[in-house]
Formats: C-alpha cells, sequence, structure tokens
C-alpha cells in the first residue's frame, strides 16, 4: 500500500454535515441551476463556441483531472495506484480509502461496498455491510478494524472492485460537476474547477458546499452560459472556494487553487492543455503530455 502522506488530512471535511441531505438526491438536483439547465436557443450556440476543446471527460483530459486531484489527495501523479489505500486520517469520518476518499462516515464507502457486493456477492467486503450501515455517520471502527483494512487490500486487487471505485467516483462526484460545468459553458479547466470543489467540499446546497461555493461565484459574475467572461466567472468561483476552505482549519492551505488551478487560470489555459506545470503544499509536479 503507498503512504499516504499526512497532507490528505486536508480533504473533505465538510462532506458528512451535507452527505445525509445530498445523497438521497439525484445528481442533477445537487448541483443544477433551475436557471442553467438548459441553455436558450440565444445562447447555447456561444456557450458551444466556447467548449470547442476537448472537455474533461475526453479519456485523456480524465486522465489529467485524476493526476491533478492526487497530486493534492495523496502527494502524487498515480491515481491508480490508490484503489488498495484506506486509513483513519482522523478526520472525524472514520475510515477514508480508495480513489477518491470513500469514507465510512459519510455513506459514499457504504454505497460503494454494495454496488460491489450486487456485482460480486462473496467478495472479501460483503461481510462487513451490517458495520458499515451501523458506522455511517460516525467515525467509529465498531465491527471494522484490522480484518476490515486486510479485506478492502484483497478486493482492491480485484477488476471489479477498481470498476466499482471507478463507477462511483463518476455517479456521485466526476459526472455531475462536469455535466454542470458544461451547463455554465465552462471548457475544462472550469470543468476540473467544479470538479475538485466537489470532491473537497461534496455535492448539495448547505454552506461551503459545491453547491453553495458556484451560488457566491454566480452572485459575483456571469458564466458563459449566460454571456459572461468565462475567465471573470472561474476567477469569481476560485475566489468563493478559498473563502469556503478558509472557514475550516484542515482546508486553510488552499494551494491546490491558488498555485494550481489559478495558475492554470492565469495562463489562459481554459482547455488544460498539457504541459502544465503546478505546485501543491509546496511541491511542485508537471504533467508533459
Amino acid at each position: 500500500m503507498p503512504a499516504r502522506a499526512t497532507k490528505k488530512t486536508t480533504t473533505r471535511t465538510t462532506r458528512l454535515a451535507l452527505w445525509g441531505v445530498a445523497a438521497a438526491l439525484p445528481a442533477s438536483l445537487l448541483l443544477a441551476d433551475p436557471g442553467l439547465a438548459a441553455s436558450s436557443p440565444a445562447t447555447a450556440p456561444a456557450a458551444a463556441a466556447r467548449t470547442q476543446g476537448a472537455g474533461l471527460d475526453d479519456p485523456h483530459k480524465k486522465d489529467i483531472a485524476m493526476r491533478l486531484v492526487s497530486s493534492a489527495e495523496n502527494s502524487s501523479l498515480d491515481w491508480r495506484a490508490q484503489f488498495t489505500y484506506i486509513e483513519d486520517i482522523k478526520d472525524g469520518r472514520g475510515y477514508t480509502a480508495g480513489i477518491i476518499g470513500f469514507c465510512s462516515g459519510t455513506g459514499d464507502m457504504l454505497e460503494l461496498v454494495e454496488r460491489y457486493t450486487r456485482q460480486k456477492p462473496g467478495n472479501p467486503l460483503a461481510k462487513y455491510l451490517p458495520a458499515l450501515r451501523k458506522v455511517n455517520g460516525t467515525d467509529s471502527h465498531a465491527g471494522l478494524g484490522k480484518p476490515f483494512e486486510d479485506a478492502w487490500h484483497k478486493a482492491a486487487e480485484d477488476k471489479a472492485f477498481q470498476d466499482a471505485q471507478e463507477a462511483e467516483r463518476d455517479r456521485i462526484y466526476f459526472d455531475p460537476a462536469v455535466k454542470q460545468a458544461k451547463q455554465d459553458g465552462l471548457r475544462a479547466l472550469g470543468q476540473f474547477a467544479y470538479y475538485d470543489a466537489i470532491v473537497m467540499h461534496g455535492p448539495g446546497t448547505g454552506r461551503d458546499s459545491f453547491g453553495d461555493i458556484r451560488k457566491k461565484a454566480l452572485a459575483k459574475a456571469k458564466p458563459p452560459a449566460q454571456g459572461g467572461d468565462e475567465r471573470t466567472y472561474l476567477s469569481a468561483f476560485l475566489d468563493a472556494r478559498k473563502v469556503a476552505m478558509k472557514h475550516e482549519e484542515a482546508h486553510s492551505d488552499t494551494s491546490r487553487v491558488d498555485t494550481a488551478q489559478r495558475v492554470f487560470l492565469d495562463n489562459g489555459n481554459l482547455d488544460l492543455e498539457p504541459p502544465l506545470k503546478w505546485k501543491v503544499y509546496g511541491d511542485s509536479y508537471e504533467i508533459k503530455q
């Protein structure tokens, strides 16, 4: 198992508070603004013109997005090495595990194991479902512990479990974020900014959630789908994101915005095209192609 840097404690500290409401709602309700659910005929061509580059759902761009997030979450660009990762980072969410930090205390780990078990009933994690249901919403390890950690490592060798992790990542975080960004007329960088925000802050509309951050950005600037300037709107979104991050001590280092996304924006790289150079927590990273 690759060692997870202590920097990992900066992730997703608002997710627990948001999950109880957000998990019960479809993604379209979690993210979409009624006024932007569909572009009008007048605005659709303008939005389309701004999204001519490959979107974040392009396979290569998606891999870039995963590496960018992993640099902040794992201090590594090797995001696929994280399928086996599991530990309690002492953030009040129980275990954090896998490629996107599924948490035993926030519901997404439970949903992941339920999905995996539907696909493969005899898997090593299936017997821990009752315990995962009991600890959901807490930081408890009751019924889990070292045997559960060992079972996670074993399951992570299974392609079916790896596929389940990717599918849940996409269902809960990636797909809704990219969909909303496209509705807002944003290109790949904006789509990534939305994705990174929902990974850390969780879905929903509560204080400091992704929905709240976007709402505050919309109050400052119009997105391209409403005729606004893309760079101006993204700057407003990143400003709102930083405010949300600073509301919690664990988020106080805002370098994943300041020395990563803001650098790409200042360089005018709205299509998130390599080569990319950035820093997170003082560490330097590069994607050449």
